[in-house]
């Protein structure tokens, strides 16, 4: 299980016009429990995002847990079958796009969602699992946004 997506990122040269930096694939991918891959594209520190090219490429940065304290994190999963449970709560608006597959996302005993390839989430700092009980991995494109607080839980 690795990820192997295309990562375009454009910017401008010196004299002020438009080009492409970067143009890799397959970057800053990594497994950290069984049946699970990530590949992180991207990340700023700043909200609203600073637009000045740095020569940096901020898909290479180290985010501890989930995202980056006032910036975001775009990043492209991959859930296999029977992925290993990981309940938790992100510091964090994310936006998903499922690309391909199906997967269910639990929020509390009893309450889950099926969500298949096309269908959207607005996820806001909800308690959460992802399981994929299904025979192919569910790929799935999020955008984590740092968020202020969380609602009361219980």
């Amino acid at each position: 299980m690795t990820l192997n997506i295309r990562r375009v990122v454009t910017g401008h040269n010196s004299q002020g016009e438009p080009v492409v930096l970067m143009d890799d694939r397959g970057l800053y991918t990594s497994q950290w429990r069984p049946q699970m891959s990530q590949q992180q594209l991207w990340t700023t520190e700043d909200l609203p995002v600073a637009l000045i090219d740095d020569g940096e490429d901020k898909g290479a940065r180290d985010v501890v847990g989930t995202t980056i304290p006032g910036g975001s994190v775009f990043k492209v999963v991959e859930f296999g079958p029977g992925v290993t449970p990981r309940l938790h709560r992100t510091d964090s608006i994310d936006y998903a796009v499922v690309l391909s597959g199906e997967i269910e996302m639990e929020m509390k005993e009893g309450l889950s969602v099926k969500l298949c390839a096309g269908d959207t989430l607005v996820q806001r700092g909800t308690v959460h699992n992802w399981v994929n009980r299904g025979e192919k991995p569910c790929v799935i494109a999020f955008v984590l946004l740092s968020s202020t607080g969380h609602a009361a839980y219980g």
